[in-house]
């Protein structure tokens, strides 16, 4: 048999080395991207000593595609608290400036109602005391009570507008009618008498009526439109923080940095792949939407009616002019209102002549009332007219509009995510540099279902945004409500609140509040897809039975304080 020739083995060898050259020459580029990966790796402040500088085998990844890779295990995991940090911040920074928008104009709409009523006591009393002088300083706390009451409407008390000036109206009755009858001695039971006659005798005309319709609106539209805007801010403060669940966190993290682990580090997302991955994690956020846009629409009624009829800056500005008419009208008419009053409530005692002689000199409400020039009237709260301020605030409430539904994209659109703006061909679609093939899914939870990127529970939905959810949809009915003139309670967001705090609290006196909620408006938010199983109705019921339950303990825990 020949002996085998020297030269096969040298052939195999030359023949491998040439095979393995276009390998090499392929390696070579990934080798230089993972230096490169190794660098910005180490940029974000993580180990040198958990990054390969050449590719490695990526057998131990748990999340990114395996083969040969950029990434250790280590690398993948400090990615993965990387992505979920990014992510955060995407969030909050959008949040933060709706948060901000919300936090500016109710500290404006709050400071201009509190200094419109400071500046209508002020005028009033520096009018007043000019034109009656010590006849007013004797009944001051007359007026000094009306402005106290006023002020506690605004900030939460448990205060009835009309019931409140009805009482104004009767006790001013009271005080003019000794004055316009210094010669009697009234007593208490008779004045109490007289007061009775304040309807039927319109001692001041029409005042009383027209005050009270136009302070009632314009008190409830501004105070309700005030707290809109707390609420507002506290719900966007609430929903800001955001954890993803573990399923969200390993689709952000094959979205965010995977590609990095491919050496593919300016290549950014598909736009669609980010719409998915971005609604899968913000399932619950896409929830408030309708109930957010619901309450945008019913805060834009209310601005509405404070630019017209309900305007409280041109019921308060006025208010001291109005009263001296009312007073004027009372002294013009005193003998009429008199005669009726004797004949109803009986023939006062006289006083004795030198008594009824102090009393004439004392009493007499002969000066007539000058109102301010427009150069002399103070100026209006926060430097600015409620017009102004009210035009301010609707263009902020239709850029909020449909704010949560539109968060996925913004987010994806952001400079740093920059997914809108690659080319479909050119960007990561989870696996590679590629086309991504599905379907952008659906907004809110139940439409998670067929998440392709994102394995979303359905059946569990956020509590938290459940609660702001309720609290919208609270907040929407008073302002329906105080759209159409009622009076609606004052809705206690103070114990519940974060950052700066729901309202401004108390400052002019301590107040009582109270939180009113219908647990009978709590309807299903969302109605399941059609192909959800029996099971995933039942806890979605379970669900929705334990939110109510929760609600009522804590609307019975208020009552037992």
């Amino acid at each position: 048999m020949p002996r085998p020739s020297g030269r096969l083995p040298r052939l195999l060898c030359a023949l491998a080395a040439a095979c393995s050259l276009p390998l090499l020459l392929r390696a070579e580029p990934r080798s230089r991207n993972c230096s490169e990966v190794w660098r910005l790796y180490v940029a974000k402040g993580f180990s040198q000593s958990d990054a390969p500088r050449h590719e490695m085998s990526g057998d131990q990844l748990k999340v990114c595609p395996q083969g040969y890779t950029c990434c250790s295990q280590e690398m993948e995991e400090k990615y993965g608290q990387q992505s979920k940090h990014d992510f955060r911040n995407a969030v909050v920074e959008l949040n933060s400036h709706l948060q901000a928008t919300f936090s500016s104009r109710y500290k404006k709409f709050d400071e201009f109602f509190k200094e419109l009523l400071e500046n209508a006591e002020k005028s009033l009393n520096d009018m007043f005391l000019r034109t009656y002088g010590r006849l007013y300083m004797q009944n001051s706390e007359l007026f000094k009570d009306l402005f106290i009451e006023l002020k506690r409407y605004y900030v939460g008390g448990n205060v009835n507008l009309e019931e409140m000036l009805n009482d104004f109206w009767a006790r001013l009755l009271e005080r003019m009618f000794r004055l316009v009858n210094p010669q009697y001695h009234f007593t208490d039971e008779y004045l109490e008498c007289v007061s009775k006659y304040t309807e039927q005798l319109k001692p001041f005309g029409d005042v009383p009526r027209k005050l009270k319709l136009q302070v009632t609106r314009a008190f409830v539209a501004a105070r309700t439109f005030a707290q809109g805007l707390a609420v507002a801010r506290d719900v966007v403060t609430k929903v800001s923080a955001v954890n993803p669940t573990p399923q969200g966190e390993r689709a952000l993290l094959k979205m965010m940095y995977c590609p990095y682990c491919r050496g593919l580090l300016t290549v950014k997302p598909c736009y669609n792949y980010c719409f998915n991955v971005m609604r899968g994690c913000l399932a619950n956020q896409g929830d408030l939407d309708t109930e957010w846009n619901n309450f945008i629409d019913s805060m834009l009624m209310v601005a509405e009616r404070l630019e017209g009829p309900f305007n409280i800056e041109s019921v308060m500005d006025p208010i001291d002019v109005k009263i001296s008419d009312a007073i004027m009208n009372m002294q013009e008419n005193s003998l009429q209102v008199s005669q009726k009053v004797f004949q109803g409530c009986g023939q006062p005692k006289t006083l004795t002549q030198s008594r009824a002689s102090r009393s004439v000199s004392e009493s007499g409400f002969s000066a007539r009332f000058r109102p301010y020039s427009q150069e002399e009237r103070p100026t209006t709260a926060a430097g600015t007219s409620l017009d102004r301020l009210v035009t301010d605030v609707k263009e902020k409430l239709k850029q909020a509009k449909k704010f949560w539904s539109s968060l996925p994209g913004n987010i994806c659109n952001d400079e740093k995510m920059a997914a809108g703006r690659v080319v479909e061909d050119e960007c990561w679609n989870g696996s590679a540099k590629n086309r991504y093939v599905f379907a952008v899914t659906g907004n809110g939870l139940a439409n998670q279902v067929n998440n392709p990127e994102v394995e979303v529970d359905i059946t569990k939905p956020d509590m938290v945004i459940r609660q702001q959810i309720m609290a919208l949809r609270v907040m929407t009915n008073k302002m329906k409500n105080a759209y159409n003139g009622n009076d609606v309670d004052f809705l206690d967001i103070s114990d519940e609140s974060s950052g700066e705090g729901s309202g401004s609290g108390c400052e002019f006196q301590q107040c009582s509040r109270e939180l009113e909620i219908n647990v009978t408006e709590i309807i299903r938010e969302n109605k399941m897809d059609e192909n959800t199983n029996t099971s995933a109705a039942a806890n979605i019921f379970l669900s929705q039975a334990a939110l109510i339950f929760s609600v009522l303990f804590l609307a019975m825990q208020r009552q037992w304080r």
